[in-house]
């Protein structure tokens, strides 16, 4: 009986060939976080010409976090729309999250703990990056990244955004009105081409 020299791979423990360089992987992860995360200028501008407070704004992006849904909370509300109705569109828009982390669970595989914490990062641009990743340690390192890097510039911008929009007064006036719709439009639109 010939000796079989082949051994079973562990799911954690990826093939050596598979193996992406930590290194690209924070590459990958600050390119995503820096370019989406600079997006939240025109929510806190948006948020702010839409007649929501610095701190109602601030907040937004500290406890919702996914920008399709602060968009589309705050543009029905700068269009005249029940605050429960405009909660509800958002809510329902977020409700993909909810399967991103079904699935990042297990990719994930984090401690119960830490669940909790991490949860608040599951959006697209995460989700996207861990996915991407060969090992479960590079989707880690890239979940995290993403994560630590877009919640930072995000909530940053969207200061920055709202008291911008503060100083300059008529947002409208500045055609600043349009940034919202736009950067809404351009995070929606990946959803859209999947879809078809």
């Amino acid at each position: 009986m010939a000796h079989e020299t082949a051994h079973t791979q562990r799911p954690d423990q990826p093939d050596p060939a598979d193996a992406k360089p930590d290194a690209a992987v924070v590459r990958d992860a600050l390119g995503v976080g820096v370019a989406v995360g600079l997006s939240g200028f025109a929510f806190g501008v948006t948020s702010a010409g839409a007649g929501l407070t610095l701190l109602q704004t601030c907040l937004t992006s500290l406890l919702i976090f996914t920008g399709a849904s602060q968009f589309a909370l705050v543009g029905a509300l700068a269009a005249g729309g029940n605050p429960f109705t405009a909660a509800a569109g958002a809510f329902f828009l977020g409700v993909r999250n909810a399967f991103y982390g079904l699935r990042l669970s297990q990719l994930l595989a984090l401690r119960p703990a830490v669940r909790p914490a991490a949860a608040q990062w599951v959006i697209d641009e995460t989700t996207a990056v861990a996915l991407a990743q060969p090992t479960r340690r590079a989707a880690r390192i890239g979940f995290t990244v993403t994560g630590v890097t877009l919640y930072l510039l995000w909530n940053l911008t969207t200061l920055l955004g709202a008291l911008g929009a503060e100083a300059i007064g008529d947002t409208e006036a500045w055609g600043l009105d349009a940034a919202g719709p736009a950067v809404f439009l351009a995070l929606l639109a990946p959803m859209l081409r999947s879809a078809v």
